[in-house]
């Protein structure tokens, strides 16, 4: 496959126009000294300082800067999938736009990916700057993660910084919030070949950080259970609503007929019999059997909504270049 680009560098960003020009200027230092061919891709997602104005005049004198904009702020996911399906490099390396991560990491990232053959390199932030608000429900985030998804070798799933092959990023859908995952993605499409690079920290310099605080941790978990049912049942959900409801409905049928008959035998034998209604088993037998009826229908639908699901990844982007 032909790339026009040795390395392409996606930066999603929110109102860091502060920050923009450094950064600029330490990705074009970096490539010049290493003599790649690259793109630098700012998506900006929504801004609602100069963030915009800044990225457009970078353009005006350097056709290596592109630029995405989106009419609001849709998040990291959706940014992170435009910048993708733009992307024309051999690499595509990530990083957040407010000077955390260090474009010096990217010439050994490059090499990992093309000479060790990584489909993916995560970065790992060993020595963090961030307040322990956030470092402690990371680590517990990072090892929930971890076991669950069975990429035992990274320890940080949300660093910013990273390295992709071309392939992959054409190959995986980023969204909602699920650029916590994306090594998690890469691997259910068949791309496991994925390392982890210890990265320089930086303290932030401009501004505040726009981390949302606990809720994007307890929308973390919850994105986390999505993508490992997904992952296991999604393309199969009647396989296992079908056969749980099936099963469920079967047992209660049985357990209906057993009561039934029950009170059969007593009528036939002349002993007084109880209403069925009075026996608790009743209710249980019917309760089992709703129930079955209703997974059963949830896998039905399920299989219909996964064979039609349209549109996930439609934004309105105002202009790009």
């Amino acid at each position: 496959m032909d790339y026009k680009y040795d390395i392409s560098v996606v930066v999603p960003l929110f109102n860091e126009a502060e920050s923009l020009p450094e950064l600029r200027a330490w990705i074009e230092r970096v490539m010049k000294e290493h003599h790649f061919t690259y793109e630098i891709i700012f998506v900006n997602d929504g801004s609602t300082d100069t963030s915009w104005q800044v990225i457009e005049g970078f353009a005006k004198d350097d056709d290596a800067v592109h630029g995405i904009k989106f009419r609001r702020n849709y998040g990291k996911s959706p940014a992170l999938f435009c910048g993708f399906r733009k992307a024309q490099g051999r690499v595509v390396i990530t990083m957040d736009a407010d000077l955390q991560d260090s474009p010096d990491e990217i010439p050994e990232l490059y090499r990992m990916i093309t000479e060790e053959g990584y489909d993916l390199v995560s970065g790992y932030k060993q020595k963090r700057y961030d307040p322990l608000s956030k470092t402690i429900p990371t680590k517990l985030f990072n090892a929930t993660a971890r076991k669950v998804s069975g990429i035992h070798n990274l320890h940080d799933f949300n660093c910013g910084l990273k390295a992709y092959r071309n392939e992959v990023v054409k190959s995986i859908e980023v969204y909602g919030e699920m650029h916590r995952y994306i090594p998690y993605l890469a691997k259910n499409a068949g791309f496991d070949h994925i390392g982890e690079k210890v990265v320089h920290h930086q303290a932030r310099k401009f501004g505040k950080t726009k981390f949302g605080g606990l809720n994007r941790f307890v929308n973390g978990y919850l994105d986390l259970l999505s993508l490992w049912f997904l992952n296991s049942f999604g393309l199969k959900p009647m396989h296992v609503f079908g056969f749980l409801g099936s099963l469920m409905f079967f047992f209660g049928f049985v357990a209906a007929i057993v009561v039934g008959a029950v009170k059969l035998v007593h009528l036939y034998n002349g002993i007084p019999a109880p209403l069925v209604t009075n026996s608790p088993y009743f209710y249980i037998a019917l309760t089992m059997m709703v129930l079955g009826t209703q997974l059963f229908v949830a896998g039905f639908l399920g299989e219909l909504i996964s064979r039609n699901a349209e549109g996930r990844n439609n934004y309105h982007i105002e202009k790009e270049f």
